[in-house]
């Protein structure tokens, strides 16, 4: 087919068109990639989308954060430390544009990095309202919980009761309450045992008395002494298994308390494969309380009792969690099937948990009872909501309860490592071996159509 001058004309025109509008197409994507941001996380575990707690703390800082990371620019497989940063604290920086980011090399700056005390290969220094978090490692729990700390201000000091056998928050036993402690720690509380038996009176400056059921009785003296903590407005939270109270009885009347004898019976129990007295919390059995708020996991709470309180003018009592809608109180020994008797066994659902308010003075005073101290052990703390709801309860006791609870993400999958070899590779791949290739295929389909 011989080509005439007008259909030349006509190719060129619709050849130069195809240009125009190409590049016209490539500077409007250009620009909407500019000026609109859309990402799309596909990690399996999404560990590239900050979590909805994150967010709040985020939310809750009005002043700027200064971030100064001192590790060198390469570490030695030939990995880019300070991209790797930036990186990490961009999702932040999006949420929050007040956080800022410098960049301090120990081995191009070692002045600056001995001044500040610079100890590990990775140190992230994190400063808000001239108080300062240090960070040695980069993932969202320990960033978050180090932002909740700068965020709490003043160190909250949090006792518990110590001396008659009761749950530590700083034990490694099974029953005992480590890993709560542990991670109060964390978030910025001073956690510390007292033994009224030596202290003349309960510290002025306490956040709050932690009671995790004592094992022997509670002198008449050191009850005095936690009644008139009470009576002074101080906050606690107490944690009452079923079994006897052991002196605490005054503490119980104070609060207008109405403890069942007996132990929860949860049907749901058994499709969990577990004993019956294990009671499962759902978000269904939450109250409308700051505590329970934002919490939608699924608690679980072995061996409860049930709480009840007499209604009076002096406190605000706010249910928090009722548990066995289909089950009961079970007044009678926990030994093979176990069923409902109605002539002594109280029917579900069950309360097992309160949160009780009054003002003392110019004071917002705040307790917490909860018919079980197994959810907060080291055995039990990692199902389901049982942590968040351990610390939110802590968080709105100190008055913090703006402060939610944020617990770590296990990723499925793992950071792609490439080293420089390879970088250098797909780089040239990419820039030039694949323009190469699609310019020498046009060039090849070009010339054949000049021999049409």
């Amino acid at each position: 087919m011989e080509l005439t001058r007008k259909r030349r004309l006509q190719l060129t025109a619709h050849h130069g068109l195809f240009v125009a509008l190409l590049v016209a197409a490539t500077a409007l994507l250009a620009y909407v990639a500019r000026e609109y941001r859309v990402e799309h996380d596909l990690t399996s575990a999404r560990r590239n989308t900050l979590s909805a707690g994150t967010l709040e703390v985020l939310r809750q800082l009005d002043a700027p954060v200064s971030v100064t990371a001192y590790a060198v620019a390469r570490d030695a497989r030939g990995g880019n430390v300070h991209r790797r940063i930036e990186d990490f604290l961009l999702p932040y920086q999006r949420a929050k544009p007040g956080i800022t980011l410098a960049l301090v090399d120990p081995r191009e700056q070692p002045k600056a990095a001995a001044q500040a005390g610079v100890r590990a290969p990775v140190e992230l220094l994190v400063e808000y309202k001239r108080r300062t978090e240090r960070l040695t490692e980069l993932n969202e729990q320990a960033f978050a919980n180090a932002l909740m700390r700068l965020a709490r201000g003043a160190e909250r000091l949090l006792l518990w009761l110590d001396g008659h056998g009761e749950r530590k928050l700083d034990g490694i036993a099974n029953h005992d309450l480590g890993e709560f402690g542990r991670q109060l720690r964390q978030k910025g509380f001073n956690v510390a045992s007292v033994n009224l038996a030596l202290a003349q009176e309960m510290p002025a400056n306490a956040a709050l008395l932690v009671i995790a059921s004592p094992q022997v009785e509670v002198a008449a003296g050191e009850v005095q002494k936690i009644l008139r903590h009470l009576a002074a407005g101080g906050n606690l939270l107490w944690l009452i298994d079923p079994e006897p109270l052991r002196g605490l009885a005054p503490v119980a009347e104070t609060l207008g308390l109405v403890l069942t004898p007996g132990v929860v019976v949860d049907p749901r129990a058994r499709e969990l494969k577990a004993s019956p007295a294990f009671a499962v919390g759902v978000a269904a059995g939450y109250g409308r309380h700051p505590v329970t708020g934002t919490l939608d996991l699924n608690t679980l709470f072995p061996f409860s009792r049930q709480i009840g309180f007499i209604e009076s003018e002096e406190w605000r009592v706010t249910p928090l969690i009722e548990v066995a809608q289909g089950g009961w109180v079970e007044t009678g020994k926990l030994e093979g099937n176990v069923s409902f008797d109605k002539t002594r066994d109280v029917p579900g659902p069950v309360m097992i948990a309160a949160a009780f308010e009054r003002a003392v003075g110019e004071r917002q005073q705040r307790v917490v009872v909860v018919g079980n101290g197994n959810f907060l052990s080291n055995t039990f703390i990692g199902n389901g909501g049982n942590l968040d709801l351990g610390v939110n309860i802590v968080n709105w006791l100190s008055g913090d309860d703006s402060l939610i609870a944020i617990q770590p993400r296990f990723a499925a999958d793992a950071s792609l490592e490439l080293d420089t070899a390879t970088l250098y590779l797909i780089a040239f791949s990419f820039l030039v071996a694949l323009p190469l290739a699609f310019m020498i295929t046009g060039g090849v389909i070009w010339w054949r159509r000049r021999r049409i």
